[in-house]
């Protein structure tokens, strides 16, 4: 059997390349060749032919900030949930369910999101895990669930004093352990988690930020989110949250800001200074009533704004058109949102994913590694490259992709995963979830 795998019938699609009636040939993990079908078939008779029956072949979507652990809130009805705010959010939802996970349901609540994550053409994740009773190798747990639905990801746990000291030092611990292990991974890697400024004590940040230097990482945290984040800060310390971060040594561009809704102009130049990465995540920002960031001014003034989910879903095609219309309504300006929305999905998200991984991600060239997805889109308009991104917004959806190819490993094929019985994983988490839900 031939160890070359073609992709092709369709038309290549990425930030750099518009190949109508063309394919890729995938080779050691990698992308090996773009040509017109006829010349790859010619090229590569032994080959295994995948069909992108007409469709675009795309390479796969990074989600910039992603939570496994929050699987089993999806329908969770809780007597006393009557939030007025964001901090009552987090008080009665999402601390009383992190404190109730289990290590098998820290495994569980990550296949379902890989699973659908694979389903809606997302090949890399940037993970952020908290479940303050089940720490120490909670990481490695949720690998576990990666060696199974082998996306790539990059995974950190979120040190907090919310819980106590010993948690916090079980959270310091959690992070190096799984740090020095994979740190540098192909497919799996490694940050340092933080939960956000108004959790975390000076000498926790101290703590952390000493041991991430000695490690060689960089931070994954929230920031400035709600406004509740901000006050606590400028009470505490006379600063804003990315101020803090500053002054502390978290920012720079091996470290990820998920939110920046509540920042100011000084904070911005401090992001573009640094280098330092910032991920929206519109479709959670909305959920929870915390304001919109300005994604638009950021973009102007040269910061690295990704594209996050927050764990609201696995789906970036659904997080981008909630990206490209809340920018629109916040600026009450219908010119703005769209060219932004394509920066973040394939411009930043890419670099963010190259930067952390050490590969070139997000992309279809020769020599990058072969994550690529099939999207069965048929336009009813021309379609070009100048006019893809408004196909992509106003056409296409996550139901979709019909194959997902990671490192050259085909995950998923005509819609259906391979070698994942999707009814028992499903099956399991139910069970869990329901235990969870009785003990919560």
């Amino acid at each position: 059997m031939s160890d070359e795998l073609l992709i092709i019938n369709g038309t290549v699609v990425c930030k750099d390349c518009f190949v109508p009636d063309a394919g890729v040939c995938i080779k050691d993990g990698r992308v090996h060749d773009i040509e017109k079908k006829d010349v790859l078939k010619k090229y590569y008779p032994d080959a295994e032919l995948i069909d992108a029956r007409g469709g675009l072949i795309m390479p796969g979507f990074i989600n910039g900030h992603m939570h496994f652990y929050s699987t089993f809130a999806r329908g969770l009805g809780l007597s006393t949930y009557a939030p007025n705010n964001f901090v009552d959010i987090l008080d009665q939802l999402w601390w009383r369910l992190d404190k109730a996970l289990s290590m098998d349901d820290v495994y569980h609540s990550a296949l379902i999101p890989l699973i659908e994550s694979v389903k809606s053409g997302t090949t890399t994740i940037f993970d952020h895990h908290a479940s303050p009773r089940s720490i120490r190798g909670s990481l490695e747990t949720i690998a576990g669930a990666l060696g199974q639905i082998p996306v790539r990801a990059s995974l950190c746990y979120e040190v907090s004093d919310r819980d106590g000291a010993k948690s916090v030092q079980a959270g310091l611990e959690e992070n190096a352990t799984f740090i020095r292990s994979y740190l540098g991974g192909e497919r799996l890697t490694a940050m340092f988690g933080l939960h956000a400024s108004m959790t975390i004590s000076e000498t926790t940040l101290k703590e952390s930020v000493d041991l991430a230097r000695d490690l060689g990482v960089g931070f994954h945290v929230h920031t400035a989110e709600d406004v509740a984040d901000v006050n606590d800060c400028r009470k505490k310390y006379g600063m804003g949250v990315v101020e803090r971060w500053a002054a502390a040594g978290v920012l720079g561009p091996n470290t990820i800001l998920a939110h920046c809704v509540h920042i100011d102009d000084h904070e911005i130049d401090q992001l573009v200074d640094t280098g330092t990465f910032v991920v929206h995540n519109p479709e959670s920002n909305m959920n929870n009533a915390v304001g919109v960031t300005d994604v638009v001014r950021m973009v102007e003034k040269g910061v690295h704004v990704g594209l996050g989910t927050d764990g609201m879903t696995s789906d970036m095609f659904q997080e981008s058109k909630f990206s490209h219309l809340i920018q629109r309504d916040f600026q009450g300006d219908p010119k703005v949102g769209f060219a932004e929305t394509g920066q973040l999905l394939f411009g930043t998200n890419p670099m963010m994913a190259s930067n952390f991984f050490g590969e070139k991600l997000g992309t279809i060239e020769v020599g990058a590694p072969a994550d690529l997805i099939v999207v069965d889109y048929h336009s009813p308009t021309p379609l070009d490259h100048d006019n893809f991104l408004g196909h992509f917004l106003y056409g296409m959806n996550s139901g979709m992709v019909q194959t997902t190819v990671v490192g050259g490993h085909v995950l998923m094929k005509n819609r259906e995963l391979v070698g994942i019985d999707e009814d028992k994983i499903y099956a399991e988490a139910r069970q869990k979830a329901d235990e969870l839900w009785k003990r919560i």
